[in-house]
């Protein structure tokens, strides 16, 4: 199994967190995709267009998933095997937006928290 690894320098890293105001979130979201596909290799037992004796599946293609963070919208491409085994680990099934931010939601709600006071 051959193993994928993207690298950035410092100097790259800090040049893409700086270049705007969304450099964090691509950073993120560049992160949170090579999680996916590290994810379905380990799944399928190959990587993508390897052969090997060891694979356990294929990979179908891709599905688009918005997942909203407290760093903005992060538009993934999530992989896809054709048994349809693949199920990632880094967010549920239907899961839209960021656990902790839906708690924090819940929670200034509870605690009768006005908009302005969350502004």
């Amino acid at each position: 199994m051959t193993n994928r690894e993207a690298r950035l320098s410092r100097g790259e890293l800090k040049a893409l967190l700086l270049s705007d105001e969304d450099g964090f979130r691509k950073a993120l979201q560049l992160v949170v995709q090579e999680a996916l596909e590290a994810e379905m290799t380990e799944v399928i037992g190959a990587g993508k267009g390897e052969r090997t004796t060891e694979r356990i599946g294929y990979r179908s293609g891709y599905y688009e998933r918005k997942l909203v963070t407290r760093v903005g919208v992060l538009e993934l491409r999530v992989p896809q095997d054709r048994a349809a085994r693949f199920s990632t680990e880094l967010f549920e099934r239907y899961q839209r937006s960021e656990k902790a931010l839906v708690s924090a939601l819940v929670e200034m709600y509870v605690q009768g928290v006005s908009t302005r006071k969350v502004k």
